[in-house]
């Protein structure tokens, strides 16, 4: 053999037992008893699980999304009782008004008829009452029949009903006395112009009143609102009437703001599985706005729960599980019962006892791995 053949011989062998110390050894598979995985002590698998603690909390912070909106109890919303033309403005978005105050004068022709017919029903009025009095001379001095006497009471009485009728009809909607159609729209409360969605020479009509369109005028009070919260029905049993909450929103800034639940609705939106709550917030410097979204927190009493985050619960059908570590490398699947409380993390109510381990990274990696070794 020539030096040259020996020395590629040789060369050879080295790179095969390089080779050889390079590959991995074979990492044996897991055992499978039941719901329970078991690794090799020396399994590089097992590292890449990771288990926590879990841990028991009577008490915990539930955040709930929400806005803030007017306060309805001081707010009224202002749409044409008749049809017409808005000829005038005489308030603005911003404006300050007092209950009674005129905000705009619509030109209408249903306003005029009843203008006119005040002023005929008090025609008729006037005519009827002089008619009776002088029914009741004639018939005190024996002129007339009593029956004429009773047909002139009845007159007047038929014609002071319609008078009151057509009078209280005009005042109501602003303007009794002369028949010109100008409807004044008048504020029926006090307080600060928020929106005003009308211009002149729009036209207005009662039927405008819809849910969903823009009232003409919107007067309310910013110097306090309410806060409107989406509260999920796995929270109803926790919070009540009475509970304090703090919320903090973008537009807000500084410290967060208190407010107290004050009312909880009856009804769950069938889309969403949530309810409202309403709370509300004193605003004398009016930095908050309506229409602001918030995120509000409150304390709720968990009974004593057993709290998990939500990356270790899997869901299989309508059952939950997790994986509980019983030892290094070894880990048992268990069935639980348990509920979203926000913030990535679920109260479980049956299914494990405090001081137990579960997985938290890896959870599908060993379903996977018991789904594939029990086929």
């Amino acid at each position: 053999m020539t030096y040259k053949a020996i020395s590629l011989l040789l060369l050879l062998l080295l790179a095969a037992c390089s080779a050889n110390e390079d590959a991995p050894a074979t990492t044996p598979a897991p055992r499978i008893d039941g719901e329970r995985i078991i690794f090799a002590p020396d399994s590089y698998q097992a590292k890449a699980f990771v288990a926590i603690q879990v841990e028991q909390f009577n008490k915990e912070s539930l955040r709930l999304n929400g806005r803030l909106v007017w306060d309805e109890g001081r707010t009224v919303r202002m749409f044409a009782p008749m049809a017409g033309r808005v000829v005038k403005l005489l308030a603005e978005a911003g404006q300050t008004v007092k209950a009674g105050e005129t905000l705009a004068l619509v030109s209408s022709p249903e306003f005029g008829q009843a203008q006119a017919e005040e002023r005929r029903a008090e025609a008729d009025f006037a005519v009827t009452e002089k008619g009776l009095g002088r029914a009741r001379e004639l018939y005190q001095h024996g002129v007339i029949a009593a029956k004429d006497f009773q047909q002139a009471e009845a007159d007047y009485a038929r014609a002071s009903a319609e008078h009151d009728r057509t009078l209280a009809r005009a005042k109501q909607f602003g303007a009794p006395g002369s028949v010109n159609q100008q409807m004044p729209l008048k504020a029926p409360i006090g307080g600060v112009v928020v929106e005003r969605n009308v211009n002149p020479g729009q036209e207005v009509r009662p039927d405008q009143a819809q849910p969903g369109s823009p009232a003409l005028y919107v007067i309310s009070d910013p110097s306090r609102l309410w806060v409107q919260l989406e509260l999920p029905e796995a929270a109803l049993a926790q919070v009540r009437t009475g509970m304090p909450f703090m919320f903090k929103g973008a537009g807000i800034g500084g410290e967060p703001v208190g407010g107290r639940i004050e009312w909880i609705a009856d009804s769950l939106d069938p889309a969403t599985r949530t309810t409202r709550a309403r709370g509300s917030v004193t605003n004398p410097s009016r930095r908050l706005k309506a229409e602001m979204f918030v995120t509000a927190e409150l304390e709720i009493d968990l009974s004593e729960h057993l709290r998990v985050p939500a990356t270790a619960v899997i869901l299989l059908g309508d059952a939950q599980y997790v994986f509980v570590e019983e030892g290094r490398g070894h880990y048992i699947r268990r069935k639980i019962v348990a509920i979203e409380s926000g913030l990535g993390r679920m109260n479980v109510r049956e299914g494990l006892a405090a001081g137990e381990r579960i997985v938290t990274d890896g959870v599908l990696l060993l379903h996977q791995t018991l789904v594939s070794e029990t086929k």
